[in-house]
């Protein structure tokens, strides 16, 4: 980079600026937004990736369904733990879907229909005041 090509030092710090104002004001959305609506912004974002890569079919459509692989396979991890204060009934439930899910997503030709509508629903679920 040098400074006399157009000042794109300059314009790199003001983009790292905004990079950084943007991280505070996330954090500071982040605090008043509840755990619940969190990781419903984690399904929304799954999500977002698999509609976007849907269309390409490429690398992107990959990450997103690694990304779908890594989400549910922790969400069953949490559901698993014996200290999870969810029903037994609605945990079991849950990791049903997950499984289900992420073989869905593990397989040659996943329906990606299939794994958006079930995140929706999740998200929805999340999204609901209990």
């Amino acid at each position: 980079m040098m400074l006399h090509e157009g000042g794109t030092v300059t314009q790199a710090l003001k983009t790292m600026q905004g990079f950084q104002e943007a991280a505070r004001a996330y954090a500071a959305s982040a605090r008043r937004r509840t755990i619940r609506e969190q990781e419903a912004d984690v399904f929304r974002y799954v999500n977002g990736g698999l509609r976007r890569g849907r269309h390409t079919k490429g690398v992107e459509l990959t990450r997103a369904l690694a990304d779908t692989v890594r989400l549910w396979t922790s969400v069953i991890d949490l559901l698993r733990d014996p200290e999870n204060q969810l029903p037994a009934e609605l945990r079991a439930s849950i990791i049903s879907v997950g499984i289900t899910v992420r073989r869905e997503a593990q397989s040659a030709e996943p329906d990606i229909e299939f794994i958006i509508g079930i995140n929706e629903h999740i998200a929805a679920g999340l999204s609901a005041t209990p």
